[in-house]
């Protein structure tokens, strides 16, 4: 049983952090399921699986694990990645808008890991891993649904690392900040910040940093693979991690 080949489960797999994880995740000798409302193109690992769905949707949720199911009788991992971000002042933002912030980020999670349980107690235990946002600890203006649902879900770990710990299972969170990914850049086109151009403002974001830059999609699945991966982690349970160059650890008085 300990040299079978382990298996995880990574939704928002085509974005940023989760190419990235993807890859990293592949290149250790793990089986790969992704799961994305977008295609992942031709390069997702041949002897893996990718689903097609949208987590929002918990009739897709059930899709996801039926088909997990039929390519693996366990999980050694779970990674909820996926997360929309609706960037508007809280006077703006719909009930909808807010709604489906929720159903992304944070009730898919709920929902996910319920289907997920049985597969990583079949393991014997294994982890999964959270993707929250600095946003759940310090935040903007502009992006408060966003912050509320990564908020919860740092609640939401805790709660499931108490829960899942009898059955060997971990939960941790990753938080991470300020990462060169096609949302953030997304969220510049938007007009968060002030500067003129994409580069000016990825500059301006790198300088509130104490590293000077901004991190890469392959740092923040490196931090992942160190919650998910038993021989790293194992005595870290309902945790964040925080990854963000050290944004939040500066006054912003200062």
């Amino acid at each position: 049983m300990n040299n079978r080949k382990k298996v995880m489960l990574i939704t928002g797999a085509s974005g940023g952090i989760g190419r990235a994880t993807v890859q990293l995740f592949s290149e250790k000798g793990w089986s790969v399921i992704g799961v994305d409302r977008q295609e992942f193109g031709n390069d997702f690992p041949k002897d893996g699986l990718f689903i097609r769905s949208d987590i929002s949707d918990p009739r897709d949720i059930e899709f996801i694990y039926t088909k997990t199911q039929e390519y693996s009788d366990f999980l050694d991992v779970v990674i909820n990645n996926a997360a929309v971000q609706i960037a508007k002042p809280i006077l703006e933002i719909s009930s909808e808008e807010w709604d489906q912030t929720m159903a992304s980020n944070l009730r898919s999670v709920f929902l996910g890991v319920k289907l997920a349980h049985p597969l990583l107690k079949a393991a014997g235990g294994g982890a999964i891993v959270n993707v929250s946002s600095v946003h759940a600890v310090a935040t903007s203006a502009n992006i408060s649904a966003y912050a509320a649902s990564k908020g919860g879900l740092l609640a939401l770990t805790r709660a499931m690392a108490i829960e899942f710990a009898p059955d060997n299972i971990r939960v941790n969170a990753i938080l991470p900040g300020a990462v060169d990914t096609p949302m953030l850049r997304e969220s510049m086109k938007r007009g968060l910040f002030g500067e003129s151009s994409i580069q000016q403002r990825l500059d301006n974001l790198a300088s509130k940093t104490v590293n000077g830059r901004v991190g890469t999609p392959r740092e923040i699945a490196q931090a992942i693979y160190f919650l998910a991966d038993e021989t790293q982690s194992s005595f870290m349970t309902g945790q964040p991690l925080v990854v963000d160059g050290g944004a939040t650890a500066r006054l912003s008085t200062e």
